[in-house]
């Protein structure tokens, strides 16, 4: 290489990121970023080999395929490799995951990642939903304390969609009535004063105590204080539910009541509304998807494409959520 293409060369170091500065690092040292994800992969699978058909652990090495040890199971002679019964099975393009990876956690676009991999965009909206699948399943397991919640309602979505039951709307729209209808999808969240948050999607109109009953309370102690605005269904809900329940009148600007406020929960809505913006309408059938990968994000239990391919394999973080 000439000197003056060496610093052409160079000069373009500073426009890396953190995972292409790494892979270059690799190279250098005689590594492929294959091998670096193959690695990882191995070494999730190691710590539960098992036999996916019949759970048996009595197996040997049963050569290689497409850069992964294979196994046979004894007992039933099925074969399988460490993405066997996983979401990332049959996926192309291991040498990528990791930077993939990168971009989730970086919230970037389907087409956005699709340029910076130089995959289709296909591919990555593909990705996008497999490495969720699982990792968006690690979520607190119940609220404790004061725990607000509240619900925001979004737009009905059938982005995607082949065959839609209404015309196409472009960019997101907007509803055709005012306030809240069959237009829209409600999502409840829950977050108690730890940081802890659940949500789910409770379907099109308005909130009912039937959907409280179903959705929120398996999840809560029965010694809580719940705090919620004045919607009917959260007092109907707690009265049947025999909790604790304190009310705040967003309506006539009383937001807070002593330690009785639902800001925390209302905060979050607001990261939510934004984080969800660019992507101008999320499809209805892939919103707990989404709400999965917010919910990555703002806990900051996975902040590295290492665990966030770990969590998609279903081996998350032995951390406590911040």
């Amino acid at each position: 290489m000439q000197p003056a293409e060496w610093i052409r060369f160079i000069a373009q170091f500073a426009r890396l990121n953190r995972r292409q500065r790494q892979t270059g690092m690799a190279l250098l040292r005689g590594n492929t970023p294959l091998d670096a994800t193959v690695a990882l992969l191995e070494d999730v699978a190691q710590s539960r080999l098992a036999c996916p058909a019949c759970r048996s652990s009595h197996l040997h090495r049963h050569g290689h395929a497409h850069g992964l040890q294979r196994y046979r199971c004894v007992p039933c002679g099925r074969t399988f490799n460490a993405l066997t019964g996983t979401p990332l099975a049959r996926l192309r393009h291991k040498s990528q995951w990791l930077d993939y990876a990168d971009c989730l956690l970086a919230s970037d676009s389907v087409r956005k990642a699709a340029r910076q991999l130089g995959v289709h965009r296909n591919t990555t909206f593909r990705w996008r939903h497999r490495f969720l699948s699982l990792a968006k399943t690690d979520r607190p397991h119940g609220l404790h304390g004061i725990a607000e919640a509240d619900e925001l309602y979004v737009l009905e979505s059938e982005k995607g969609s082949r065959q839609m039951t209404r015309p196409a709307r472009r960019r997101g729209g907007h509803a055709q009535r005012r306030g809240i209808s069959n237009e829209q999808v409600c999502i409840l969240v829950a977050r108690d004063r730890t940081g802890q948050t659940l949500d789910f999607v409770m379907g099109r109109g308005a909130l009912t105590k039937a959907q409280l009953h179903r959705c929120l309370l398996p999840v809560i102690d029965k010694d809580i204080l719940l705090v919620t605005d004045g919607h009917a269904a959260y007092r109907a809900f707690a009265m049947e539910a025999g909790l604790s329940h304190q009310a705040v009148n967003l309506r006539a600007d009383i937001r807070v009541r002593g330690a009785a406020h639902v800001q925390n929960v209302n905060a979050y809505h607001s990261r939510l509304r934004e984080w969800l913006r660019p992507f101008h309408g999320v499809a209805t059938r892939y919103l707990p998807n989404y709400l999965g990968w917010r919910w990555i994000l703002d806990a900051r239990r996975i902040r590295s494409p290492e665990t966030l391919l770990k969590a998609t394999l279903g081996a998350f973080p032995h951390l406590t959520a911040t």
